[in-house]
């Protein structure tokens, strides 16, 4: 019986969460602007809105010849920079800092080590000049060795207490309410929705539900291996191994698509580089298909960063100008913080 409580609780949650979007989307329909508008309502009435509410019209209307059958209604999003705050870092990337001293009370042998002892420093700015080479020993570190299911206590744990040194709020508060508000209208319609994140699997998975309405077997990400084996009552577990599956950002995240889901998206939301093969793939699909990239504009409310159309550059999440001229020559839609979204967090007054 001891599982009949957790189990009657995620199902009550389920149906919370259902009822929360049927509300929020009644009437989403294709014949009904007006609705549309409703779901809609943090989005100013612009291109890039309009690019949404027409796409979902000519893809659910039976009678239009861009009519996508239910079971092939397929979007795909990005994480870090699409849908919530990667700045002055990427989440899983903060996790795993903050998880160094754990890491060095169990081994303590790497308190004098490089790129660990930086980190015990709390050190800011030296931490901030850590080489990707170093950040991935310390992802390597921190997010293997244990079973799967400490893991998921761990990032449980953590992400119910952490909070961004900006706004003082939990990172799971820092999600773009414009873009769950696309989730939702698109889910309202029969489309399926899926994270594709560069982001590792595990990790995002533990919160993807509860945070944006995304179960785990819809959460694409960077895949580490797993062994199975036994503990020591003879429990079958899996344990989280340094061996890299899937490296789910650029050319990776078609790869992904189709070896976790198996349909070209027909609709696809990004933000950087690392989202362009996606983007390039989704459209490159028969029928009507929609990309959108995600521009951050907006230094007052959230953040700026490029280093396209002169904004500033960034080492992580760049939306360069190439990438920009690409998006204008083949018909991707590119958002701005600035100019379409009236709200960017639910928090805001």
């Amino acid at each position: 019986m001891k599982g009949k409580p957790l189990m009657f609780t995620r199902m009550l949650n389920a149906a919370v969460f259902a009822i929360a979007i049927a509300t929020l989307c009644a009437g989403c329909t294709t014949g009904n602007p007006s609705m549309a508008r409703e779901a809609l309502p943090s989005w100013k009435d612009g291109p890039a809105r309009q690019a949404i509410v027409q796409f979902v019209q000519k893809t659910t209307d039976k009678s239009s010849p861009q009519y996508v059958p239910e079971p092939e209604r397929i979007a795909t999003f990005d994480q870090d920079g699409t849908t919530w705050v990667e700045k002055p870092e990427v989440t899983q990337i903060m996790y795993c800092l903050e998880r160094v001293p754990a890491l060095v009370k169990q081994k303590p042998e790497l308190k004098d080590v490089e790129p660990f002892k930086t980190v015990l420093s709390g050190n800011r700015e030296a931490i901030a000049k850590l080489p990707m080479k170093d950040l991935e020993e310390i992802l390597a570190a921190t997010l293997t060795g244990m079973t799967t299911d400490e893991f998921q206590a761990q990032v449980k744990q953590w992400i119910a207490t952490a909070k961004d040194p900006r706004w003082h709020k939990p990172y799971t508060e820092l999600t773009y309410l414009p873009m769950l508000e696309v989730m939702n209208y698109l889910r309202a319609n029969g489309y399926k929705v899926y994270f594709v994140t560069g982001g590792g699997q595990d990790f995002v998975r533990v919160y993807s539900e509860k945070t944006y309405g995304i179960a785990p077997e819809q959460v694409v990400g960077s895949m580490g291996g797993t062994q199975f084996g036994y503990d020591k009552d003879g429990k079958p577990i899996l344990t989280k191994e340094p061996r890299l599956l899937l490296n789910d950002d650029k050319a990776g995240k078609p790869e992904g698509i189709h070896l976790m889901i198996g349909r070209r998206p027909h609709a696809a939301f990004g933000n950087s580089t690392g989202d362009k093969e996606m983007l390039e793939y989704t459209k490159a699909g028969a029928g009507a298909r929609l990309a959108m990239i995600v521009l951050h504009d907006d230094a007052r409310r959230e953040y700026a960063y490029g280093p396209a159309q002169g904004l500033p550059d960034t080492k992580m999440g760049a939306f360069t100008q190439a990438l920009y001229d690409q998006a204008q020559k083949q018909g991707w839609i590119v958002i701005s913080m600035k100019n379409d979204w009236k709200q960017i967090f639910a928090f805001e007054k």
